[in-house]
């Protein structure tokens, strides 16, 4: 029950109307017993100064962060984890002692939770996109033990910022999704991740749309593990493909369930909640 005691996390973007995290998150509160609840809350780039301010003197307990604002929100927050420094971007706050914003990532153990128990030592990866999903990827692949890592992108600039910002880490070979030499590397891929939006959920005049085309796929061999950071539609026209390939494929959906049990954890100091929770709460909805 919602009473004058009862505290909030919130969403913070634009948009957010889509966005599947507070059906988890109130789950997962309810479950464990905690006088709080999970909005979403919509804000212009104008107005996050004054929002996160705002929030600061009532009853908000921590926040997520969500696109445009991930980067943007550095400037306001007084301590800033190691891996949110490393990736650039902030998902997670939560208010210190001091009433100050403290500011985390939890993307990179959302994306590697349906990894954890395969052995990629060694491996090769692929990833699709240069944005900012593609940093945390990178970052999950180096951790997961990957020796060699390509970056396939429409868009140089951002390929060689991406490729630059990883180079004390790890060697990444980066390439124009029009590069004939990419065939080569989805053949001997171990993992392709893909990080860009192409076949999410839209019109439907984008049905069985994939990433750069369905000939880019034709050398794909079926012992490669297809994961696609979309979890809506379910499956993707991708994953459709690589499934009918014999490919082992992933969906995002434990991704969004893995960073949001993370930022869990963070905002309540520990506690944890069975991934299952959150999970049966979303294929509900879905």
């Amino acid at each position: 029950m919602i009473t004058s005691k009862t505290s909030f996390i919130a969403l913070i973007g634009n948009p957010v109307s889509h966005s599947l995290s507070p059906i988890m998150q109130n789950a997962a509160l309810q479950y464990l017993g905690l006088d709080l609840i999970y909005i979403a809350i919509p804000c212009e780039n104008e107005n996050l100064e004054l929002i996160l301010n705002s929030l600061k003197k009532i009853n908000c307990k921590g926040l997520n962060i969500t696109i445009p604002h991930k980067q943007k929100v550095f400037d306001l927050c007084k301590e800033i984890s190691p891996i949110a420094n490393k990736l650039k971007a902030i998902n997670t706050l939560k208010l210190n002692h001091k009433k100050e914003w403290s500011g985390t990532n939890t993307d990179v153990e959302g994306f590697i939770y349906p990894l954890r128990t395969l052995n990629f030592t060694k491996g090769q990866a692929m990833v699709l996109g240069s944005g900012g999903a593609a940093r945390s990827v990178i970052q999950g692949l180096i951790d997961l033990n990957f020796t060699m890592i390509s970056v396939v992108s429409r868009n140089k600039s951002s390929l060689d910022e991406l490729i630059k910002n990883f180079s004390n880490q790890i060697e990444i070979k980066g390439l124009l999704s029009n590069d004939f030499q990419a065939q080569n590397l989805i053949e001997d891929a171990d993992l392709i991740v893909n990080t860009t939006p192409v076949g999410m959920k839209k019109t439907t005049y984008e049905i069985n749309v994939m990433p750069y085309g369905e000939t880019f796929w034709r050398s794909l061999k079926s012992k490669t593990i297809v994961y696609d950071l979309i979890y809506n539609p379910a499956p993707t026209p991708l994953l459709k493909f690589c499934a009918k390939k014999g490919c082992m494929t992933i969906d995002g959906l434990q991704m969004l369930v893995a960073q949001g049990m993370k930022s869990l954890s963070f905002w309540t100091n520990g506690l944890e909640v069975p991934f299952h929770i959150m999970n049966d709460a979303l294929k509900k909805y879905l």
